[in-house]
């Protein structure tokens, strides 16, 4: 408790700041347990509640990221990197980046793709990356802009947050010089 005392009244505590990060926490774990009442409800109705992928789509994609980047550094990074990785730590995963793409669908309504705002948001999702997968390089982030619209599975992943954020994300990369 001292400590507490000791960081609410330091002159760098900042209130606004750390009330938009717990904000931010609770979202994610109000998405979390909305994924799960979903998947409840659907196991009451007899339905499936397996992930979006059952194992032979999960290998199919499997195959098809080794067939394409399994001779790159990244790969070997991201196989080292997520090794030990357990199911929370997907899952918790899983919802950081689902937060940054819901993040981009109400900035897309606010603003434009180089604001200030969509621009923090693609370093976010960048340094997200970076800190669990392997380094996002700006070559990297760029591809990945590109194929949020290019790839089908991926753009109605991402637009179903919001129509048109693909889209957005790609833009804001762009926009970024990347």
């Amino acid at each position: 408790l001292k400590s507490i005392g000791e960081i609410l009244s330091s002159p760098n505590y900042d209130k606004s700041k750390a009330l938009k990060e717990q904000k931010q926490l609770l979202t994610l774990k109000k998405e979390r347990l909305e994924r799960l009442i979903f998947a409840i409800d659907g196991a009451m109705k007899g339905e499936n509640i397996m992930n979006a992928f059952d194992n032979s789509e999960f290998e199919k994609y499997k195959s098809e990221v080794q067939k394409k980047w399994g001779e790159t550094e990244a790969y070997r990074q991201y196989e080292e990197n997520t090794k030990n990785y357990s199911e929370e730590k997907w899952n918790d995963l899983s919802e950081g980046m689902e937060h940054i793409m819901a993040e981009f669908a109400v900035c897309m309504k606010k603003g434009s793709p180089d604001s200030e705002e969509a621009q923090n948001l693609v370093k976010m999702l960048q340094n997200h990356i970076t800190a669990n997968y392997y380094l996002c390089t700006n070559e990297i982030l760029s591809g990945l802009g590109q194929m949020y619209v290019t790839d089908e599975r991926f753009k109605s992943n991402i637009d179903k947050h919001s129509s048109g954020t693909a889209e957005f994300i790609s833009q804001a990369i762009k926009a970024a010089g990347i």
